[in-house]
Parts: C-alpha cells; sequence; structure tokens
C-alpha cells in the first residue's frame, strides 16, 4: 500500500513532468476538481491522492501516443 508521502512524491513527478514536457496541459491541472475543492476544509486522505495521481496519469497516458515531446 501506498503512504501518503509516496503518493504525493508521484504526483509532484508527474505534475513536474506534465509542466517541463507537455506545458501545453498544464491547464488541465488548474481545472482537475481536486484542486478547485467544494468545501471549505477539504479532506486530503490517501483515496483522495490516488484518485488525483489516477487523473494526471489519465492525460498523459491520453495524450502522449499522438504527442511527441
Amino acid at each position: 500500500m501506498e503512504t501518503e508521502k509516496q503518493l504525493n512524491d508521484a504526483i509532484l513527478k508527474m505534475t513536474l513532468t506534465i509542466q517541463n514536457e507537455y506545458p501545453e496541459l498544464s491547464k488541465y491541472l488548474i481545472e482537475m476538481p481536486v484542486t478547485i475543492p467544494d468545501a471549505s476544509n477539504p479532506q486530503i486522505n490517501i483515496k483522495t491522492l490516488k484518485d488525483y495521481y489516477e487523473s494526471l496519469n489519465s492525460i498523459l497516458k491520453e495524450y502522449t501516443p499522438n504527442h511527441t515531446k
């Protein structure tokens, strides 16, 4: 099982990859629901982090096969 730190590290690494290698995708990072919580005090937990990581992974998997660096 992944820890919160491991997930945060993976999210950071993937976010940096998007920003450095595919900057045109950066606009989608801002629009993702997890970055705009609908609660005044959102709960960030393992499930939330996994969902966010999977969202980032999905963006890259869908985009990269059709675009070169």
